[in-house]
């Protein structure tokens, strides 16, 4: 079977105009593909030349295929599987900056590279004290791009025209503030001249952005059957779900040179990104945190069979229409049509996404996904959400019966043991609360007391929020006296 490269697929040879740190699945079923579809329609005619963030990268198995690659985007369509499949040619080519960081700098010497994206995880924009700039390469990507935009600099001596439009994809809240902060500290680390950090401050933009789509990336178990309906070998051949959205915060003048919307790409240029972002870790964020401990208590072990159960598909659907959007104060019909997204991307047959990886770290991700709902829906109508309180239950009862191992917590279901990951501190005070359990029903809101009391995990003291510390009491008991299955059929209307 022949291997994919531009001998079995032909492209067009448009010149380079983005520089990408990051080579990795999502960027490649996100921004490259963009891109793409940008070039097909003639909006962007330009490529992307990826650097690679750490040492073991996929920069030989890219530049062998001549940075061509096969994108799979699969799920549900007017209610219907659906998949289509694409050869995508917007990469030119990938550098390894630990051995080729001086091609990686004279990049910068393109006057058409104008562009940087960027994926180098969460962690990836940080001050790191200890970087040089005469490393080759410097150790962190803000380092990195920092010696990027310095050579730049140099080389155009200065000139307004060339600073250039960065735009990162880390999740992490405003991320494009925070990579120019580093960026900036890192200059005066480096005693790099005043007119460069103008430079810098003036005639570079440093977007904010958020991005959403799931990619499943290399498909390991199913490869061989996808090649063979191909008719080709593909080494880096990824996939991704179909719904996609990227807010990018920055001035208008900057979509005409991104032509991403008018391509028709659900990408939205605003001037205020925090509605976008509290939609989506409200509603998709959110959603997944306060269904998955009760589904996952119930006896489902995957999103897809929590969507499709009668019951608990039902809960799901009533804690977003019901309880989560009549929390926020944001256009209804924007709120609604996510939702509609949300319902449909669970529901997708090609994502097998299992609820005990999502119930990892629940405490946090309650604080800053479910929480504020809660918080908003009684402040607004006067009366503690049920279903979103009842989530709150469910997440500390599925701690019940757990026994600290090491750094995890050995716990149980009716359906057997399983192992619950989270703060070492957070799983030692579940176990220890729910050691004081006898059964009884002022047991059970005893310990929503110590829950709702613990500061370190809520930032406050949730038995101050009127009648929460008595409705979570009365969900354990039903909890543990009924089960998971009965309380909350209860609840499903």
């Amino acid at each position: 079977m022949n291997k994919l490269n531009s001998q079995l697929h032909p492209v067009a040879a448009l010149p380079e105009r983005v520089i990408q740190f990051g080579e990795g699945n999502f960027l490649r079923a996100f921004a490259d593909w963009m891109l793409h579809q940008m070039n097909k329609q003639g909006m962007f005619n330009g490529r992307a030349v990826l650097v690679q963030p750490i040492a073991e990268g996929l920069s030989r198995q890219i530049n062998e295929q001549d940075g061509l690659y096969t994108l799979f985007l699969r799920g549900l369509k007017n209610g219907q599987p659906y998949e289509e499949q694409e050869v995508i040619s917007s990469v030119s080519r990938c550098l390894n900056p630990y051995g080729e960081w001086q091609e990686c700098i004279r990049c910068a010497e393109n006057p058409a590279i104008e562009f940087v994206i960027s994926n180098t995880t969460e962690a990836g924009i940080a001050f790191d004290s200890t970087d040089k700039l005469d490393n080759e390469p410097p150790v962190s990507f803000p380092g990195k791009l920092t010696a990027y935009l310095y050579h730049r600099f140099n080389h155009f001596e200065g000139e307004a025209a060339k600073g250039m439009v960065i735009v990162p994809c880390e999740l992490i809240d405003r991320n494009g503030d925070n990579l120019k902060k580093v960026v900036l500290q890192l200059a005066e680390l480096w005693k790099l001249p005043a007119v460069f950090t103008e430079w810098i401050e003036q005639h570079n933009f440093f977007l904010n952005t958020l991005v959403d789509r799931v990619v499943t990336g290399y498909p390991r178990d199913e490869v061989k059957e996808l090649e063979a309906k191909l008719g080709y070998q593909d080494a880096i051949l990824d996939t991704g779900e179909l719904f996609h959205l990227w807010v990018i915060e920055g001035p208008e003048h900057l979509a005409e040179r991104l032509p991403f919307a008018k391509a028709g790409l659900n990408v939205i240029w605003t001037k205020d990104m925090a509605p976008y972002r509290t939609r989506k870790v409200r509603i998709l964020n959110g959603a997944h945190t306060s269904s998955v401990p009760a589904a996952f208590l119930y006896g489902l072990d995957t999103v897809g069979e929590m969507m499709d159960h009668e019951i608990m598909g039902k809960y799901v659907q009533q804690i977003v229409f019901d309880e989560i959007i009549p929390s926020i104060s944001l256009d209804k019909a924007m709120l609604t049509d996510f939702a509609d997204n949300v319902m449909d991307r669970f529901r997708n047959p090609f994502i097998k996404h299992y609820l005990l990886s999502i119930l990892l770290n629940s405490s946090s991700k309650f604080k800053a996904r479910v929480l504020p709902s809660i918080l908003e829906y009684q402040n607004k109508h006067d009366k503690l959400p049920e279903k979103l309180t009842f989530s709150l239950a469910a997440l500390i009862a599925v701690y019940k019966d757990g026994k600290i191992d090491g750094t995890s917590m050995q716990a149980r279901r009716e359906q057997g043991e399983f192992v619950m990951k989270d703060d070492v501190a957070v799983l030692s005070f579940f176990a220890q609360v729910w050691s004081e359990f006898d059964g009884s029903q002022a047991a059970a809101t005893k310990v929503a007391r110590k829950v709702l009391a613990n500061n370190d995990i809520w930032g406050q003291d949730l038995n101050q929020v009127a009648g929460l510390t008595d409705k979570i009491g009365s969900y354990l008991y039903s909890i543990a006296v009924n089960g998971m299955q009965a309380t909350v059929r209860n609840l499903v209307y």
